[in-house]
């Protein structure tokens, strides 16, 4: 006989920094990147539960198959690098009721198009994490297109490259994915 015999647990226990029945993780890899580039498989193995699907050819082509992926899902947290951070700002811009979150990594936003767009400002969290050093995205354009809009924005130039290597194993992933 166990000790837990008869006892329910309030929730399951699935993760050890926790585990959030309510939202949906996601994340978004960049143009040339994959569910096994080094940043989605470090998702996968520190939350099991984290949507990492593989994404190819154009935008459209990808909004078309992240829309399916998340249709009818809401309390979304979603992080999207480069590429996948204009992939996943266009989705919040057209389901702002369904996004909890947005954690962008070095996104390339300064590709979106100022109208129609530029008449609503996204009023849930969204951090942005950019390197000074970044070579493949400005970050001038980004920061400024962060700030026309995201409402509730926090905004980090860090002294990095485009891919982060060294900023991205010291972001408190369990604050903006898990609490």
């Amino acid at each position: 006989m166990s000790p837990f015999d008869g006892f329910r647990f309030a929730r399951p226990i699935l993760h050890q920094s926790g585990w959030d029945s309510m939202s949906i993780k996601i994340f978004l890899h960049g143009l040339e990147s994959s569910s096994r580039g080094t940043k989605a498989v470090f998702f996968k193995g520190r939350y099991p539960d984290m949507l990492t699907p593989d994404f190819a050819g154009s935008l459209e082509e990808r909004l078309a198959v992240l829309e399916q992926i998340l249709a009818g899902k809401s309390s979304l947290r979603i992080v999207g690098s480069s590429f996948g951070g204009l992939m996943g700002t266009l989705f919040a811009m057209n389901h702002e009721s369904n996004v909890e979150r947005l954690v962008l990594l070095a996104p390339a936003i300064h590709m979106l198009p100022s109208l129609p767009f530029s008449l609503k400002k996204l009023s849930f969290p969204v951090h942005v994490y950019h390197g000074t050093r970044d070579d493949v995205i400005p970050l001038g354009p980004v920061r400024d297109v962060s700030e026309e809009f995201f409402r509730n924005l926090t905004f980090l130039s860090v002294e990095d490259d485009h891919y982060l290597h060294r900023t991205f194993p010291s972001i408190d992933w369990d604050k903006h994915l898990v609490q």
